[in-house]
């Protein structure tokens, strides 16, 4: 029996263009054991969906930097209820203010990263939070 890698689609939403720390946590997760597909800039949320769909992903990871990360997650997170996905972990990173940490989490989002985040403690609320989701039992190397 082989043991499946826990998949993660990695995704820049909005008109953010700086992708450097999305790269980074890619490789992080990469790193970890993680299967993780990277959709690169400019994504729409339906776009993202689509594709967590589409490689049957366990996570999304959005990166965003443009200040627009209450209304994009909430869309996402919107769109994957309406296609029966709900069980996919969604985490947040990027320059996220203190007080939109609270409200993020009610939305659904299982984790938000945050500039000094670690990548190895990146990698681990990944895995954390598809496991609270209940949506991958296999271990991660």
């Amino acid at each position: 029996m082989t043991e499946r890698k826990l998949r993660v689609v990695v995704a820049k939403p909005g008109l953010d263009g700086h992708d450097r720390g999305a790269k980074v946590i890619a490789r992080a997760l990469r790193d970890a054991g993680m299967e993780v597909i990277y959709t690169g800039l400019h994504q729409r949320p339906r776009q993202i969906v689509e594709t967590a769909l589409q490689e049957d992903a366990d996570a999304i990871g959005l990166s965003i930097l443009s200040g627009a990360h209450m209304a994009l997650t909430a869309e996402l997170l919107e769109l994957l209820a309406a296609e029966g996905a709900s069980d996919v972990a969604v985490v947040v990173g990027g320059v996220i203010p203190d007080e939109d940490h609270e409200p993020l989490r009610q939305l659904g989002v299982e984790a938000v990263l945050t500039p000094g985040t670690s990548t190895r403690d990146a990698a681990a609320q990944v895995s954390a939070a598809v496991a609270r989701r209940g949506r991958f039992s296999g271990a991660v190397r």
